[in-house]
């Protein structure tokens, strides 16, 4: 019986590094207002001094702030009024000294002003003079030129996927459009003469086909397009013909199931048959998950994953989704959520253990409770909300011990 020559997890994500250093590495430019979730294709940079202009951030009166100092409630400050800024309009007057110009939010300060006084502390005694009752110190009620965004400050970088705000940001600075990663393209195939269809007719002792459509979510949560989805027998040359399809429209390739060495598990058999197939990786020593195949068909990627959902699942975010970021040039940035143990959790040592849990809030912390079951059931994928590490060292953590849990 031919039997996993194990790696670690560690060693499968250098495998992957070296295997595709040279990866494929596309950009298209896109308006601002389509680049919601999509990756940055390099670092930009600020066009602009933001604001262009600095202006008030209050309603009030644009002043000398020297002229206030001793200002009270007691003692006003007299000063003349000269005019007023309209927003959206250059302001054209000069503050001197005892002098008062009106500016609203956001209006323009006008030159020679190095305060705004609030116009709650102001008292208009006439249409061309204002008491005021408080001081203000220089720069107070103004946002100056450039005091929000520097010209040629960073405010994207590269590998970052890009969020509402960001896209408010490029709008401020009047960028129009952005280079971003074109999406990965990836296929997904699933096997098993008890798999079905899960929308049509289902006989007795069939399965409906979950992993399809859990690992395509998964890809599509990690920023690839789900070029091919297809469901094969546990028959040879259609499994051929499955990937010969999939290998035409996307850079990676997931199969789940037959990643076994049992009679039925074809899927290392069929990457070695196609030309330019090659495995690196047929068995990792981690726990769910050791039948894992990690290979290659000419330059594109091909993954075995088990056929287990929550094996499945853990796998496909410990070197699908690793690949994938590593394609969008994406720092790690996996949430981590700090949380006591709510009881003993066993592991065998020599292999890393991925221990799915479900996080409750108790008395203001988190508690993570680990969910147990066979790695068959679907409810264990519905509830576990992330996943404790446990190290092929340790061999397991203690009832209220302190954990990071990797949320999925």
């Amino acid at each position: 019986m031919k039997l996993f020559n194990v790696k670690k997890v560690d060693e499968v994500k250098k495998i992957i590094d070296e295997a595709f250093s040279d990866i494929w590495s596309k950009y298209e430019l896109v308006p601002i207002e389509k680049s919601l979730g999509r990756v940055a294709y390099e670092d930009l940079h600020s066009p602009i001094e933001l604001p262009e202009f600095s202006r008030s951030v209050v309603d009030g009166y644009a002043v000398l702030s020297k002229d206030t100092h001793g200002a009270g409630e007691s003692m006003p400050v007299f000063l003349n009024v000269i005019g007023r800024v309209e927003m959206g309009q250059v302001a054209t007057d000069t503050i001197k000294s005892s002098t008062a110009i009106y500016v609203p939010t956001g209006a323009m300060i006008p030159p020679g002003a190095d305060a705004v006084v609030m116009i709650e502390y102001v008292e208009n005694l006439d249409e061309n003079i204002i008491a005021v009752y408080t001081p203000v110190a220089p720069g107070q009620g103004i946002i100056k030129k450039g005091d929000d965004i520097k010209k040629g400050h960073k405010v994207l970088s590269k590998g970052k996927r890009i969020r509402a705000r960001d896209i408010g940001v490029l709008s401020a600075l009047g960028i129009e459009f952005i280079k971003v990663y074109e999406k990965i393209k990836v296929s997904v195939i699933s096997t098993g003469d008890e798999i079905v269809n899960p929308f049509g007719e289902v006989s007795f002792g069939q399965i409906r086909d979950i992993n399809t459509y859990l690992i395509s979510a998964m890809a599509e949560e990690s920023g690839a397009e789900i070029s091919l989805k297809l469901l094969v027998e546990d028959d040879f040359d259609e499994l051929i013909e499955a990937i010969k399809k999939a290998l035409q429209v996307s850079e990676i390739v997931v199969l789940s199931g037959g990643s076994s060495v049992g009679a039925k598990d074809m899927t290392a058999k069929a990457i070695e048959f196609m030309d330019g197939g090659e495995i690196f990786v047929h068995g990792v020593a981690v726990k769910p998950g050791k039948p894992t195949i990690v290979g290659k068909i000419g330059d594109k990627a091909i993954f075995g994953l088990p056929g287990h959902p929550s094996s499945a699942m853990i796998i496909y975010k410990l070197f699908v989704d690793y690949l994938i970021r590593k394609y969008y040039s994406m720092n790690e940035d996996t949430i981590y959520v700090e949380a006591s143990c709510s009881e003993n959790i066993h592991s065998d040592p020599g292999k890393e253990t991925y221990q799915p849990v479900e996080l409750i809030e108790k008395n203001g912390a988190y508690e993570a409770i680990p969910i147990y079951g066979k790695s068959a059931t679907i409810s264990k994928v519905a509830k576990s909300i992330g996943y404790i590490k446990i190290t092929e060292n340790k061999e397991g953590i203690k009832k209220g011990e302190k954990v990071r849990v990797a949320l999925f």
